[in-house]
């Protein structure tokens, strides 16, 4: 709408804020501008109250999340969302016998299409599609961080030869790991058992919690980088490195 009344249209990505500026600043003729105006300032005011629910939202779901007690948050690039996504979905973690199971459900895993002699692996479609996506932001917002270790992690895998696709991958399945100590830390630290598991990444995942896995802070993700950096359980395959 604001593209129809400023001539040339509006550059760059429109703000609620910037909208309301560039909607005070215009001043229609005759009867149709005003009333392309008037709708202007009604759709503005819609997105301001979305923003608002938005906002009252990740506050109610990042006090959940918290009162969980849960450990997640420590993983670079997992946040309120991100972590309510991986407890809701997991439910209890004591289903999964080993890291690659919890892989091949999450979707991270690769998936074996040899032939003959020669070992090829594959980007897996199955599993759980909305824990692979939560999955997949972390890997994101480690990959837009410099100082992160999962931006290191990838640099490393791009100087082998990998392509980007190949080596985001890798740093999702090293991500999955990583998540499968935590819920497993956090259900021993819950008296909720857990098993003993296949923990022995742990270390090399940066898991261990000595080793405070990719970093120590969790910043905001960046999602427009996605674009820029182009329930049955699955068998578990062997894992990738």
């Amino acid at each position: 709408m604001l593209c129809e009344l400023v001539p040339g249209g509006v550059p760059e990505e429109i703000t609620a804020g910037r909208a309301g500026k560039i909607l005070a600043q215009i001043r229609p003729a005759g009867a149709a501008g005003q009333a392309r105006c008037e709708l202007a300032a009604e759709l503005l005011a819609d997105l301001r109250h979305l923003d608002g629910q938005r906002r009252e939202v990740k506050k109610k779901l990042a006090a959940a999340v918290k009162a969980t007690g849960t450990s997640l948050t420590e993983v670079f690039g997992v946040g309120p969302v991100v972590a309510a996504t991986i407890i809701g979905d997991v439910v209890t973690v004591a289903r999964f016998p080993a890291r690659d199971h919890f892989a091949a459900y999450n979707g991270t895993a690769p998936v074996e299409v040899s032939s003959g002699e020669k070992k090829i692996y594959r980007l897996s479609l199955r599993g759980n599609r909305r824990l692979n996506h939560a999955i997949h932001m972390a890997a994101i917002t480690q990959i837009s961080h410099a100082h992160s270790n999962g931006r290191a992690y990838y640099e490393r895998k791009i100087a082998e030869g990998k392509t980007h696709k190949e080596a985001l991958r890798c740093l999702k399945r090293r991500i999955s790991d990583a998540i499968f100590v935590r819920l497993r830390a956090d259900a021993r630290a819950a008296g909720l058992g857990g098993q003993p598991g296949d923990l022995s990444s742990s270390r090399a995942a940066g898991s261990h919690p000595g080793h405070r896995l990719f970093g120590q802070a969790t910043p905001r993700p960046e999602t427009s980088l996605r674009a820029k950096l182009t329930p049955g359980m699955p068998r578990a395959p062997s894992r990738a490195r």
